[in-house]
């Protein structure tokens, strides 16, 4: 899909650069955008470098990513049938992901450091109702073990401080997402590290727009921020429609 979207933005006359933007100026009319490489200047900027999902933090989590550790259900879900899996979180996603992993999984636990959810109700009684789901609430993962792929987790119970080891076969973490705003600190409204812009894209700053995982948003996913990307791209369009001056910029 990613291919299909780059021939089609490359045939309409996009123009694709691999580098990495370390520095934005934003303040004047002409913008400037800096790479490692370049400098481009435009007098309007879309601004969709999208997220990353939040991690643990813990060791082990990054020696057995793909060896056990994974961050995405749907992707990785059918690699664990018939095995026993813990979910990290206690949002919509981690609840989600626990109920849909049952249906292929011998036993789900679903490891919370708290001591109620805070997904939404209908999930909660869900996932009440499947005889295959632990739930090990008031506890945080410290460690990830294993030789070659995941074997276990080393839980603390944040009341007693009490360590415990569980036999797993894979590790799925839902505990959010982390947008990539770093350029945008300090100069945009920011919440939890979101953009809280509308769905037009539109920010406080003339000539600046927010789409995909960067705008604050009920659901983070590839339609939605395709449908940003289209209504930030007519925004722009506008934009410099009603800002048209003589420039190639």
């Amino acid at each position: 899909m990613a291919d299909e979207l780059t021939k089609q933005a490359t045939t309409s006359g996009a123009k694709i650069a691999l580098e990495e933007v370390i520095r934005v100026g934003l303040a004047d009319e002409i913008k400037t955008v800096e790479t490692n490489e370049n400098t481009y200047e435009a007098r309007a900027v879309i601004f969709a470098q999208g997220s990353t999902r939040r991690k643990l933090g813990v060791p082990g989590e990054d020696a057995f990513l793909g060896k056990g550790v994974s961050y995405c259900a749907t992707c990785d879900g059918n690699f664990y049938k018939g095995k026993t899996i813990a979910v990290i979180g206690g949002g919509n996603t981690a609840l989600g992901d626990a109920i849909q992993l049952s249906k292929i999984c011998k036993q789900v636990y679903l490891v919370h450091r708290r001591e109620a959810f805070k997904a939404m109700y209908y999930l909660q009684k869900q996932l009440e109702a499947l005889p295959n789901v632990t739930v090990i609430y008031n506890s945080t993962v410290e460690r990830i073990n294993g030789n070659n792929k995941v074997e276990e987790i080393r839980l603390k119970n944040i009341r007693s401080a009490e360590l415990t080891t569980l036999a797993v076969d894979g590790v799925f973490v839902a505990v959010g997402i982390q947008p990539n705003t770093e350029l945008l600190e300090g100069m945009l409204p920011l919440s939890d590290g979101f953009v809280e812009v509308g769905e037009n894209g539109v920010t406080n700053i003339p000539g600046l727009f927010i789409a995909g995982d960067l705008r604050k948003k009920a659901f983070h996913q590839i339609v939605t921020a395709e449908s940003d990307g289209a209504n930030a791209a007519y925004s722009a369009q506008l934009y410099l429609q009603n800002n048209a001056k003589q420039t190639n910029q």
